[in-house]
């Protein structure tokens, strides 16, 4: 096992034996170079190099290894910069060499360039390399889903025509600025009173009169946006400025019908016609069970019994589980080319269709938590199905795991992409964890 015999060795100094999940990385990357290449067309895309002077930009080892260093230690960019001058393994893991620090808009650049699809792809690199010593073999399989909130506050149609007539005096003002002519009124002032008004207000009716009343500031915000839109000034900061207005003004328009239909007409909107942040377009509403309504994304893993996740899977929309349960296998067989012997899974992924895909993907041992009406669980013995059932409630305790530790029960990075990227970065720093604690126990069992 050649990573468990250079993991010793870099126990034998003590800044790498006091931090071991950073020398398991290190030797990772300097034993399989391979790695950096994964990433490295979406951090240097755009980008030229000076033939002259000197070269202030990182390498693509040293982006790769602050951005793992970054989320191991769940540190923002600026607290980043700070930890390359007062962490001495952070200067040492990040190749530093007595340099000085990279600023945190340098390492925002390059890392925020990085595709999830690609880091989908050095997950299962690094999974691989699990394999390969012998840290898991993919004969177990186990698959549940979770959810990952986006920042946003709970939406409400009054908390979005606020939001939007907030956003809209910001740049509208902003707008003034550059044009200095631009005839606007503010209504934040007025809309404000009318909103903490709704908020307060339990009686159906009062609530009616008030909305009216919200709509109408609305109404005059949304004209007053339109109008902007036309003012004709060639200049890029105010092209700029009405490219956003643009923007906001088609959700306006979409706050206000959803807000019209339901709080005036009385009318249900379907999910799809929803919005529910104006800041973070690709937020879905996700129902789980008899739970509580959760705004973000559902998040489906597979893992296997090292406890490492093999698969992570992002997801739009609110999809049932059942109909994840095949793309997952799919993925684990075409990334890994082994087929597992045993699948387990909650009663939410149990269907017929789902255990005869099973079947004929030639996996012996397929055990759903609860199973209702003529489905049966499919095991070689008794005893098996027991510990199948048992071993999957583990992938709980691993989600809860990944969550806690890289605090993932909310997402703060902005955008679609950037949301996916997070829970990537996350999922490959929870296994660098596991591999690491694995080879640790093997370090106690040969003493």
């Amino acid at each position: 096992m050649k990573l468990f015999n250079d993991f010793r060795l870099k126990f034998e100094k003590p800044d790498w034996s006091r931090n071991p999940e950073f020398g398991l990385v290190d030797i990772l990357l300097e034993k399989h170079p391979k790695l950096y290449n994964i990433l490295k067309e979406d951090i240097i895309k755009g980008t030229k190099e000076s033939e002259f002077g000197r070269n202030d930009t990182p390498t693509v080892e040293q982006i790769v290894r602050a951005a793992i260093f970054k989320e191991m230690k769940g540190l923002d960019y600026r607290e980043l910069e700070y930890a390359q001058s007062d962490s001495r393994i952070c200067s040492t893991f990040i190749k530093l060499d007595e340099r000085k620090p990279y600023g945190y808009t340098t390492f925002h650049k390059y890392i925020s360039k990085i595709q999830p699809d690609n880091l989908h792809k050095l997950l299962v690199a690094i999974n691989k390399i699990a394999i390969a010593e012998g840290l898991e073999d993919v004969k177990k399989l186990r698959i549940d889903s979770t959810v990952v909130k986006t920042n946003i506050h709970y939406p409400t149609n009054n908390s979005l025509i606020w939001d939007c007539i907030k956003e809209s005096h910001r740049l509208l003002s902003k707008l003034n600025e550059e044009c200095k002519d631009l005839n606007y009124r503010n209504y934040t002032k007025s809309a404000k009173k009318v909103y903490y008004k709704i908020n307060n207000t339990k009686s159906k009716d009062k609530r009616v009169k008030l909305f009216k009343k919200q709509l109408i500031t609305f109404t005059k915000s949304i004209n007053q946006v339109s109008n902007s839109i036309k003012k004709k000034i060639n200049t890029i900061d105010v092209i700029l400025i009405q490219i956003s207005l643009e923007k906001l003004l088609s959700l306006m328009c979409q706050v206000y019908e959803m807000s019209k239909k339901k709080e005036i007409l009385g009318e249900s909107v379907p999910n799809d016609e929803k919005l529910f942040s104006i800041y973070e377009l690709h937020t879905d509403i996700i129902v789980k069970g008899g739970r509580e309504v959760s705004f973000g994304h559902k998040i489906n893993f597979a893992g296997g019994k090292s406890n490492l996740i093999l698969d992570c899977d992002i997801l739009r929309g609110n999809p049932s589980d059942t109909n994840l349960y095949q793309p997952a296998i799919d993925r684990v067989i075409l990334n890994y080319e082994k087929t597992p012997r045993d699948i387990a899974t909650d009663g939410g992924y149990a269907s017929k269709v789902n255990m005869e895909f099973s079947q004929n993907k030639g996996i012996k041992n397929i055990v759903f938590n609860k199973i209702v009406g003529s489905l049966k669980n499919t095991f070689s013995s008794k005893n098996i199905e027991t510990r199948l059932k048992k071993w999957r409630s583990g992938i709980e305790a691993n989600i809860s795991n990944f969550k806690r530790g890289f605090k993932m029960f909310i997402c703060n990075w902005k955008g679609w992409e950037h949301f996916k990227a997070k829970v990537l970065w996350s999922a490959i720093a929870y296994n660098i964890r596991v591999m690491a604690a694995l080879i640790l126990v093997k370090m106690k069992e040969s003493y």
